[in-house]
């Protein structure tokens, strides 16, 4: 009983925490802030269009429709807009979350902070439909979620060293960077994708993308033993070298850098918002203090890290004026009668915030563990109430990244019109379009309206009400949609008629883009979505159904 006693104690007391990993906390907790910030910083130029009370997909009415669910319906849908779906409060919860990350930042009462982060962005997420369906949006989710137990408490806890991060918090958040990694790795074969089996996979990944960039194109047009290599290594990485950060520090170290330089490509060829981001700060955590103290200049270093481990030993093991064996155990002998009567409250506090933590952080393991074994085993015999009972809150994740490969890139455009013969576009601030504009890097921002019409343009309009709905909107000239364009062709009256038509991209070659200046080209392939008008009675007419001109090229 004791010996259960003391590995409880050891992986939820932050008084038994994990005392060499305060610089890589420090340093985490100011890059989830950063995170964070961007995150709420590209919704509010977005919010009111993608989910506003005249947005493409109002919140107001999808939480209309979960009413029927009575009181269960706070559980499912676990998000502040309860109280009110208007613009105004869909911009407080932006600008709430905007102020929290930037205070975070500054490491001002940062596990306060983070739970302000973390209520605003699950209250976003759970109410904005199609435009949260993003894994990136679970796996901040999850890292916010876990990042509430390992920051300090108080309100200027500076490096924290009176009470360092909880073992079990810093193992759940290196488990969910293992599991991004893992799980993908995973998917990849069981998809039964013959591009990963063959190791073509990155042929024209660069390019078919969401939202490519302009080092994409160049590394797009490197010879295919490179990219062959480079599909090779992405599964070595995601299935094996990711193991490393289970071995000693030396193992893990070399961990760190190969996965933070593989980030750093990826980020430079491709916009995934801050996915990247937040898989390459989580690996920060790999590495002790022993490691980054000398990134840490000396006057600035806490007490505990001031010597380096040969330094302490020296010193007969002593941490801070404690020994290391009894560093973090509370001296009651000798204490006054009165002052212990007057701590017991505190005590008492301290034991329940230790409970919540154990049992938090224990749900989201099983959850997330009874996940990965299902990959493997999809009938294992285990309780599935555990995992069904986190899913609302997005905090115990499956991941899967690139399971399937696109093999083709398609462009929705929107077009208006006022005799049904004559079309403009509406230009997009993020999406590729015009074939001489050079693609751009705007990650970690998130557009997320561009984002969705590309996954839209891999289906069906009546798969992606977005598109009609949005038709609905130009012709309303509703401003909230409208800003997310990069601008209004018609400025002065709505068109009387709007389309969506497909193309069909490609990267250019280099010839192409030597001697047209291009770094796109396209061929039309027909309309998307029904056309449509707004008749006088202020319903909408189909002028059009969609229709194919041409098919794609493989």
């Amino acid at each position: 009983m004791d010996k259960a006693r003391r590995v409880f104690l050891y992986l939820f007391d932050s008084e038994h925490g994990a005392a060499d990993r305060l610089i890589g906390r420090w340093l985490f907790l100011r890059a989830m802030g950063l995170i964070y910030f961007s995150a709420f910083y590209a919704l509010l130029f977005q919010v009111k269009g993608l989910i506003g009370t005249q947005g493409i997909l109002p919140a107001g009415e999808y939480l209309d429709d979960a009413r029927s669910l009575g009181a269960a319906r706070f559980w499912y849908a676990p998000t502040l807009l309860w109280l009110s779906s208007s613009n105004h409060m869909l911009m407080a919860l932006m600008w709430a979350g905007l102020i929290a990350a930037v205070i975070l930042i500054v490491n001002i009462w940062p596990r306060a902070m983070l739970l302000v982060c973390f209520v605003c962005y699950l209250s976003f997420v759970c109410a904005a439909q199609d435009f949260s369906g993003y894994q990136s949006d679970g796996m901040l989710l999850e890292a916010g979620f876990l990042s509430l137990f390992l920051a300090p408490g108080g309100l200027l806890p500076g490096w924290g060293a009176k009470r360092p991060p909880a073992r079990a918090a810093v193992l759940l958040l290196l488990w969910e960077w293992f599991r991004i990694y893992f799980e993908s790795g995973v998917v990849k074969l069981e998809s039964g994708d013959p591009t990963w089996r063959n190791l073509t996979a990155m042929y024209e990944y660069y390019q078919n993308g969401p939202l490519p960039t302009w080092i994409g194109w160049y590394v797009q047009h490197l010879p295919y033993w490179f990219h062959k290599a480079t599909a090779g290594a992405t599964l070595g990485m995601e299935l094996a070298l990711v193991w490393m950060a289970f071995l000693p520090r030396r193992w893990r170290i070399a961990c760190f850098f190969i996965v933070t330089a593989w980030q750093i490509g990826v980020i430079a060829t491709a916009n995934y918002t801050f996915l990247n981001y937040l898989v390459l700060v989580l690996a920060f955590l790999l590495l002790d203090d022993a490691f980054l103290r000398r990134f840490v200049p000396a006057r600035w270093r806490p007490k505990q890290i001031a010597e380096s481990p040969e330094e302490q030993r020296e010193r007969g093991g002593m941490v801070g004026d404690q020994p290391v064996a009894d560093a973090g155990e509370p001296e009651a002998a000798g204490e006054p009668e009165h002052e212990t009567e007057q701590r017991e409250p505190a005590r008492w506090l301290v034991a329940a915030g230790i409970a919540v933590r154990a049992i938090a952080l224990t749900w989201v393991f099983y959850a997330t563990t009874v996940e990965l074994v299902q990959m493997f085993w999809h009938e294992v015999p285990l309780p599935a109430s555990p995992v069904a009972a986190l899913e609302p809150f997005r905090i115990a994740n499956q991941y899967g990244l690139f399971a399937v490969m696109t093999p083709h890139r398609y462009e929705i455009e929107f077009q208006g019109s006022n005799d049904g013969q004559n079309w403009v576009a509406y230009p997009f601030r993020y999406k590729p379009q015009d074939v001489r504009e050079r693609p751009g890097i705007y990650a970690p921002y998130q557009p997320r309206f561009d984002w969705n019409l590309w996954f839209a343009s891999l289906g069906s309009w009546l798969q992606n009400p977005l598109v009609p709905r949005t038709e609905e909107l130009l012709l309303q000239g509703d401003q909230d949609v409208l800003g997310l364009f990069a601008g209004n062709p018609f400025p002065n009256a709505p068109p009387k008629y709007v389309r969506a038509v497909i193309w069909q991209y490609w990267f250019s070659t280099p010839e192409q883009k030597r001697e047209q200046g291009v770094w796109w080209t396209r061929q039309y392939l027909g309309t998307y979505a029904p056309t449509i008008t707004l008749r006088e009675d202020g319903r909408y007419g189909v002028v059009a159904g969609p229709s194919r001109e041409a098919e794609p090229e493989p």
